[in-house]
């Protein structure tokens, strides 16, 4: 079985990228095609694969600014050759899944969202994006053709597989797919609870308007606690300007340093509507409890009054009264961890190896009759 990984992007090291790197330890002599690779800003964590870019990558900026060149993203995956694969893997949350095979090649899609900016929060992205006026006049009109493409190029997929049944439900809706959930893998080992705890509590991600950064920041003005956020990305400006001094910016830092301001806080903040929620495992799997808003995969990941808390509404009221009502002594950090391993990357890995060869099985015999 000759296998072959498809990626969105390799600019930065989030949620895909790890679940990629779990792709590529499984499987670690298949080669990676991607639309833009970036060894910098991607910590130099693929830098021994054998990695095919776009022709995306020879455009200057494109690995900063690659969200200027949407237009062109559809074509760019469409070019890759993957003939000479038995099986192709695409892990999406946008383009990968794009790419053409043969009728002979099984194409198995991890998918981690349908494109966000195409379908539920496609008005959102269009309110909230930092372009001038014409050009958001003009947004419509390419979120509507990148509908259309990405409608399409779900029907490519031969199977689905979700990252969580939010997600599944929403694959549903808009490709018309049934898909299998398998949750994302959290390096479980990595992580260790602290005998002691700080004042602080955390939050981390990448700077995004639907990440809601903004609304962790007005929360704790409002209280005066100490929030650390970890982390960078284009909000970053208008951040920094909102916050006031007991609200502190971290940038983007080390494994380590990560995961000992996870073992220190008291709680990790997630006010986002997420599509699963790593950042809220790997604290779980630190031992520290999470304050969440009530949606999303946050629902697969916390439980409430044994691994975090849960608040109502999406404004500053709601999380102020969720935090006011917390205490972290409540919380047993051992529990928290024992309930965090059940997501471990070798449970992860476990799965996602059987399901792969379990299906290519069964394509082949189709296939072959």
């Amino acid at each position: 079985m000759k296998i072959a990984l498809v990626h969105d992007y390799l600019t930065q090291y989030g949620g895909g990228e790890r679940v990629l790197e779990a792709f590529s330890e499984i499987w670690p002599e298949a080669p990676i095609f991607t639309l833009v690779y970036d060894a910098r800003l991607t910590g130099g964590r693929f830098e021994k694969k054998e990695i095919h870019t776009s022709f995306l990558q020879k455009i200057p900026f494109v690995k900063s600014k690659h969200r200027l060149f949407l237009f062109l993203m559809p074509i760019a995956v469409e070019q890759f050759d993957l003939s000479d694969y038995d099986v192709v893997l695409s892990d999406s949350a946008s383009y990968a899944k794009g790419v053409i095979t043969k009728p002979s090649t099984l194409h198995i899609c991890y998918c981690h969202t349908p494109t966000r900016y195409a379908w539920d929060d496609s008005h959102r992205y269009i309110k909230e994006a930092r372009y001038s006026y014409w050009i958001k006049k003009l947004v419509p009109l390419a979120v509507n053709y990148i509908r259309l493409w990405d409608r399409e190029a779900a029907s490519r997929v031969d199977k689905f597989i979700a990252n969580s049944y939010f997600v599944k439900k929403r694959i549903t809706k808009y490709y018309g797919r049934e898909s299998e959930v398998i949750h994302p893998p959290v390096s479980v080992d990595g992580f260790e609870a602290s005998d002691s705890v700080d004042d602080y509590f955390l939050m981390v991600g990448r700077f995004l308007p639907y990440k809601k950064f903004d609304l962790a920041i007005k929360t704790f003005n409002q209280l005066g606690w100490p929030l650390k956020i970890m982390g960078d990305g284009p909000e970053r400006r208008r951040l920094l300007r909102m916050a006031n001094h007991n609200v502190e910016f971290l940038g983007s830092q080390s494994d380590d340093v990560l995961r000992r301001c996870y073992s220190k806080c008291r709680a990790l903040i997630f006010p986002q509507e997420e599509d699963f929620g790593i950042v809220a495992l790997e604290a779980m799997a630190s031992g520290r409890p999470v304050i969440a808003y009530r949606a999303g995969g946050a629902l697969e990941i916390v439980e409430e009054g044994a691994t975090g808390m849960f608040f109502n509404e999406q404004n500053a009221d709601s999380l102020a009264e969720c935090l006011e009502r917390f205490n972290y002594k409540n919380f047993n950090s051992a529990a928290i961890q024992k309930y965090a391993s059940r997501f471990d990357k070798e449970i992860f890995k476990d799965k996602i190896k059987n399901f792969i060869e379990n299906s290519y099985k069964e394509f082949a015999l189709k296939y072959e009759t």
